[in-house]
């Protein structure tokens, strides 16, 4: 089984029926890991050095990707992004 990428949001039992019951979308999941690792990398970096680092970690993004994931929260913001339902 897949670790639970949101532990701190959602308990592990949770987390593995969501994706047994294929609930969850792996881009949206994807998507808010890579905004919370942004504003990590934010503390201590510039905002074009993180996403130069995110773009390594995520060497099939592209650069505008990568900013339009970042700055998508802003523009969805209640909407639960990651869920099918």
């Amino acid at each position: 089984m897949v670790e639970n990428p949101l532990k701190s949001y959602i308990p592990d039992s949770v987390f593995e029926f969501l994706v047994k019951n294929n609930l969850l979308r792996e881009k949206g999941v994807r998507d808010f890991i890579i905004r919370q690792y942004f504003h990590r990398l934010k503390k201590e970096h510039s905002t074009q050095e993180a996403i130069d680092m995110l773009q390594k970690e995520y060497p099939y993004l592209q650069y505008e990707t990568i900013r339009k994931i970042i700055y998508q929260k802003h523009r969805i913001k209640e909407r639960q992004y990651f869920y099918l339902f």
